[in-house]
């Protein structure tokens, strides 16, 4: 009695310790996969929030060489209308 008890308990505890597993696994799984996706939308909002407040470099640096060139059209218009023409 006691030999089939054991041949039938056995197994059945393996069974139900990987049954547990699994579903201790996918729960796991499911709140990794939300805590990535909460993730994704702060980091979103930071960018976002971060894009709106200051500007790249890159942008710096384009926007200077934009008001450089304009400056230097019309520090040459400006030099053009002064200087007389010559008869």
């Amino acid at each position: 009695m006691n030999d089939q008890a054991l041949q039938v308990l056995v197994p059945a505890v393996g069974l139900v310790a990987g049954v547990i597993a699994t579903y201790v696994s996918l729960q796991n799984r499911a709140l990794l996969a939300e805590v990535r996706k909460e993730l994704a939308e702060l980091e979103n909002r930071i960018i976002t929030r971060i894009n709106g407040t200051y500007v790249r470099a890159g942008e710096c640096d384009l926007r200077q060489d934009l008001v450089h060139e304009k400056l230097t059209t019309l520090a040459a218009g400006v030099h053009k209308a002064e200087t007389p023409p010559v008869h």
